[in-house]
């Protein structure tokens, strides 16, 4: 509970000291609060672990394990901020007020026990994010994507909320307990019950990004800054699937055989969509942007294939996706500020000027695409032993081949970068920028040849 007070005070001082014009310790400040938020979240494991506030929230492995990844996460992605957006505006700290508290929802998503607080959270992550989406008044691009985001945000919303009123109906509750006790009480269908579940799962789609559901991902990825697409891409993705996954596997893991084949379906069609579609784009961003629907797909193996060990397949591609994501979003940060484009061309002959750039982007590429001594690999394994542990051998099977397809995509940049040649200057990598790369690259083969480091974690 420290741990969300923390990060819901952090932003009012940031405010204030944007207030007082102290810009230079909005980000130091930013990153030390987050480094206490996250201590006192680690100082909550293995504790013992109740509801509170009435049933309306839990603090146990599950919400500090995927906490401390967003927190992380978060950490890493501000990191790449300096400078940043100062070149948007003046008025810096409202940007990091406003991140931090989407993420104050993220923590409550990541820890109710009731699905009020489900709702709030979302909406607390969700109405931030469409200010944020917009943070470039002067962009079409940006205003578009905050559009865009705001009005498929609102529509899902009312799918999550309508669902969450039927199961109200048929149980007389909001508590996950009751709702558990309710479904192991009543075996036989209930029409209104199952219709909620339905509409709870259009509504948790949108929020990941998951087909046929997703058509508001490319767009706002694309038109939103670069950094904030880093953040939407990761830390708003994992604590959607964990946010998912809890309700799923607490109240109707029972009733598996009336979901499971809607959400295979849903996976099917988001795995296609999202790998065939990246395979046409000609720009970076945006190909990231469908590779994450894909991903998106993967994810959903764990939910699919719902067991004890889905929770820890979760964390594992969640931190695997996360830190190659902040490398190639991060790349792609520096790559825009020289040749002032997103395209695979702009990539042309970097590994020649900027070497260590190249060599920790391949190292995410090839984490993205799931080759082998990467954390990509280990995550995607965890995905398919899941699933055939249900007898989903045929899902594995499409899912091994959307991930040759993938290979495709992800390898056009590290041949540009190797094999083309082009007349650029040398990039100049921030100090900072070298920091979030190697610690990102290092974990990322950290994970794929000791997984252990992590494979038991929840």
């Amino acid at each position: 509970m420290t741990t969300l007070i923390i990060i819901s005070i952090l932003p009012i001082v940031l405010l204030y000291l944007g207030l007082y014009k102290a810009t230079k310790s909005l980000l130091p400040v930013t990153i030390v609060g987050l480094l206490v938020a996250l201590g006192f979240a680690i100082a909550q494991w293995n504790n013992a672990a109740l509801p509170i506030y009435h049933g309306m929230m839990m603090f146990d492995n599950f919400s500090v394990a995927f906490s401390g990844i967003t927190i992380i996460a978060t950490i890493l992605i501000l990191m790449l901020s300096g400078g940043y957006f100062e070149k948007i505006s003046k008025n810096v700290a409202e940007y990091y007020a406003i991140i931090l508290f989407s993420l104050a929802g993220i923590i409550v998503m990541l820890s109710f026990y009731n699905l009020v607080m489900l709702f709030i959270g979302i909406e607390i992550m969700s109405v931030s994010l469409y200010i944020l989406a917009g943070i470039k008044k002067s962009d079409f691009a940006s205003n578009e994507a905050a559009l865009k985001y705001f009005l498929m945000g609102a529509f899902s919303t009312g799918f999550l909320l309508f669902g969450i009123t039927l199961i109200y109906g048929s149980t007389g509750s909001f508590s996950l307990e009751v709702i558990k006790e309710w479904v192991l009480s009543h075996p036989h269908i209930d029409p209104m019950f199952y219709t909620g579940i339905a509409l709870i799962i259009v509504g948790l789609c949108f929020k990941v990004g998951a087909a046929p559901f997703h058509f508001w991902t490319p767009d706002v990825y694309e038109g939103s800054p670069t950094l904030i697409t880093a953040f939407m891409s990761t830390v708003v993705k994992t604590a959607g699937f964990a946010a998912f996954l809890r309700l799923f596997s607490v109240c109707f893991a029972p009733l598996s055989d009336f979901w499971v084949p809607v959400l295979l379906v849903i996976t099917v069609i988001t795995l296609f969509i999202g790998n065939i579609t990246a395979l046409y784009q000609q720009s970076f961003k945006r190909m990231l942007a469908f590779s994450s629907i894909s991903h998106a797909g993967y994810l959903l193996f764990a939910i699919v294939g719902l067991g004890v060990g889905s929770a820890n397949s979760v964390f594992i591609y969640a931190t695997a996706y996360s830190i190659a994501s902040i490398i190639a979003f991060g790349s792609l940060i520096l790559v825009q500020q020289q040749s002032g484009n997103d395209s695979f061309d702009s990539f042309n002959g970097l590994a020649k000027k900027n070497p260590f750039l190249a060599l920790v982007l391949t190292i995410a590429m090839l984490s993205l695409a799931g080759i082998p001594l990467t954390a990509g690999f280990i995550g995607k394994f965890f995905m398919f032993s899941g699933a055939i542990a249900k007898y989903q051998v045929w899902l594995v099977i499409i899912a091994v081949v959307n991930a040759i397809i993938s290979i495709f995509y992800y390898f056009r940049v590290i041949i540009a970068m190797y094999f083309r040649s082009a007349e650029r200057a040398e990039l100049a990598v921030p100090a900072y920028y070298k920091i979030v790369f190697a610690i990102s690259a290092l974990v990322t083969i950290l994970i794929g040849i000791y997984p252990d480091f992590i494979a038991r974690f929840i």
